[in-house]
């Protein structure tokens, strides 16, 4: 029964080493897989110990002992910094969720007929909830980040008819159309794209504080989007013009910060020039 144990530690170890499945989704998935080869560790141990003087030399002596605290050592680091990461990823997404709804309350007090008392609390980035539980690494996929995947049945057509009166110059009427098409098709390839060419048809229509609030949403909505750049350099852009002038740097500032090497990103620089930003 002891015999091979040797072979059988050396495997059990390797195991260990490789058990992390390549697509744990979660920080939680990866914290529990690593409460999980602590005690598959902790396990082995005991057995090895239980197995006698005989068993033990087997295994090749008090090296094993030693590797397996040299493991257990780094597990529990590792465990250390997969909490210490979810404390982090939970504290991104709560700063900036408070300040995107500081930014709907101040775009609130300039919008005509908006009453701030009614502005809700803000929902998380991404739609997600805001613990460090429920952030996921992306899958690998052939379509952008923040897009459902394949068309669904007239999702082409709409785009492209809503694109089409944008560039008819029916700015009032693109912006309601693209409205309708991202609630019509929430998540989808083209939603990006309706919501930040939404806030464009805003803007062109002289409604600087609704523009400004669609690009808000739009990146809300898709903060790694394909559009979420564009969007907030966009909002930065339009809180300057309606005189929000530190918000307005701030947000500039934040493009190069998230996305550095962006067409966005190469655009800000001229944008906080033209707002006298420090």
């Amino acid at each position: 029964m002891r015999r091979g144990m040797r072979q059988a530690a050396e495997a059990a170890m390797l195991a260990l080493a490789m058990s992390m499945p390549a697509g744990a989704e979660t920080l939680a998935d990866i914290r529990a897989e690593l409460a999980q080869l602590s005690g598959q560790l902790q396990s082995l141990r005991a057995e090895l110990v239980a197995s006698g003087a005989q068993g033990m030399q087997a295994a090749g002596g008090a090296s094993a002992l030693q590797r397996m605290d040299t493991m257990e050592a780094e597990l529990t680091r590792l465990t250390s910094r997969t909490e210490a990461l979810e404390n982090r990823v939970e504290q991104v997404v709560k700063d900036g969720t408070n300040r995107v709804g500081d930014l709907e309350f101040r775009i609130c007090e300039m919008e005509q007929g908006c009453d701030p008392a009614t502005v809700g609390q803000a929902q998380p980035l991404g739609g997600a909830a805001t613990t460090a539980d429920a952030v996921t690494a992306p899958a690998p996929s052939s379509v952008a980040a923040g897009s459902g995947g394949n068309l669904a049945m007239n999702e082409q057509a709409d785009f492209d008819r809503a694109k089409g009166v944008l560039d008819q110059g029916d700015f009032r009427a693109a912006a309601d159309l693209f409205k309708t098409f991202a609630a019509t098709y929430p998540g989808g390839p083209l939603t990006d794209d309706a919501g930040y060419l939404r806030g464009a048809a805003l803007n062109k229509a002289g409604d600087v504080p609704n523009a400004a609030r669609a690009w808000l949403d739009a990146f809300s909505a898709a903060p790694e989007g394909p559009r979420a750049a564009d969007n907030l350099l966009e909002l930065g852009k339009a809180l300057g013009a309606l005189g929000q002038q530190t918000e307005a740097c701030a947000t500039l500032a934040e493009v190069p910060a998230r996305f550095p090497g962006s067409g966005a990103a190469g655009q800000v620089g001229a944008a906080q020039a033209a707002l006298g930003c420090r």
